[in-house]
């Protein structure tokens, strides 16, 4: 049902998400302007009034940094025109993977940009599978984190699966694998693998039984795609019958949409918090527009949003 006191917009890196959160919600995206002057820095402007309006800002944060930047005038803008409340709608948090000081003298990148929404003044924020959940703490504002489960897991029942188990492509997403493990009834196992540089698998090995198993590889994001065509040529020489994969955010950098063309994989799913580059007979990509329109209209009304999880 349409709600007037609700206004959603959208930068220009989301804007196709957008229109399906609006459309799903039953509102239009509303009218904003981004002009660049000649040197590249970047205006936003309300073309209609926000004053005393929830305001839904829509917007990735992937490379470059303009999206992050316009994001941020997007913020700053619906605060100086007196909006009540400011959300920022982020499906793809970037810089995730910088949440901790791993190495001396290097950034936490996640929690400078924490810190930077935090100063524009948002009043909430609403993401899909952060990298780490630790990330939430970072705000010192309200953080619904959703799952992307709630789009996964029906697919992958429709598939009908024989013999189906769940596997982490590394030691750091067992949590999550587990959760999708738990929840359909299944067993897990585990790709050990060893990085020398990012980006660069080095060696990898199979913790688990997968003989004649219809294996589904869980992670949060694929960038160049080298970990899980590694990880699907494994689990094949292992005796499984077929592998695919489904990662929420799709970086695909680089080579990444050759390695998963020549890959064992039999598909990669993937949902819409970034826009495919280009199509691919292998990868699907599912839409989490309902979910966040759910969200947002939960939040308006002041209920729950834990009905929306799986």
């Amino acid at each position: 049902m349409k709600n007037s006191s609700v206004k959603i917009f959208s930068g220009r890196a989301s804007k196709y998400m957008a229109e399906e959160i609006a459309k799903s919600y039953g509102t239009d995206l509303g009218f904003m302007a981004v002009e660049q002057f000649s040197d590249g820095e970047i205006s936003v402007h309300f073309n209609e009034s926000v004053r005393g309006s929830d305001v839904f800002l829509v917007q990735s944060t992937f490379p470059n940094a303009d999206n992050l930047m316009e994001l941020l005038l997007m913020v700053d803008a619906a605060k100086r025109a007196s909006a009540r409340k400011v959300t920022a709608v982020i499906p793809y948090f970037g810089y995730a993977r910088q949440d901790r000081k791993d190495k001396p003298r290097v950034s936490i990148g996640a929690k400078l940009v924490a810190n930077l929404l935090d100063a524009a003044g948002i009043d909430r924020l609403m993401t899909c599978d952060l990298h780490a959940d630790q990330i939430q703490g970072f705000f010192d504002v309200p953080v619904d984190h959703f799952d992307a489960a709630a789009v996964f897991v029906p697919y992958l029942k429709s598939l009908n699966l024989d013999n189906l188990i769940i596997a982490s492509p590394d030691v750091g997403g067992v949590k999550r694998a587990r959760g999708y493990a738990k929840y359909l009834g299944v067993d897990l196992v585990i790709c050990d693998k060893h990085r020398e540089r990012a980006n660069q698998v080095a060696t990898m090995q199979l913790i688990g039984n997968v003989e004649g198993a219809d294996v589904v590889l869980v992670d949060d994001m694929i960038d160049t795609g080298g970990t899980l065509s590694r990880a699907a040529d494994l689990i094949l020489s292992k005796g499984a019958k077929s592998v695919r994969a489904i990662c929420t955010h799709p970086i695909l950098s680089g080579k990444a949409y050759e390695n998963i063309e020549n890959s064992s994989l039999e598909e990669l799913v993937v949902t819409n918090t970034i826009p495919l580059r280009k199509e691919s007979t292998k990868i699907r990509q599912l839409s989490l527009a309902d979910l966040f329109a759910q969200g947002i209209s939960n939040i308006h009304n002041f209920r729950s949003i834990s009905p929306l999880f799986l």
